[in-house]
């Protein structure tokens, strides 16, 4: 089962879709709100160099944004 970690704010389209795509296939992930947690927010701009969200690690791969092929190929999604 890969590990999956989301960064997101509560305001982000984007972030809700990714969210409840991965819910929708049954893949369990941890959500860091990066609005109210420096720490997640530093480390998704050291991981993704990127300040936007969403940004997925799938088992350490970074995702930037709501990227659905990228999502499946990673979690081997058909």
């Amino acid at each position: 089962m890969a590990v999956v970690k989301i960064y997101s704010t509560p305001t982000c389209p984007w972030c809700s879709r990714a969210k409840q795509y991965l819910s929708s296939k049954g893949i369990a992930y941890t959500d860091y709100d990066v609005s109210k947690d420096r720490n997640a927010a530093m480390e998704m701009i050291r991981k993704s160099g990127q300040q936007g969200v969403p940004v997925l690690d799938i088992d350490g791969n970074i995702v930037v944004g709501f990227d659905k092929e990228r999502i499946d190929a990673l979690l081997g999604i058909k």
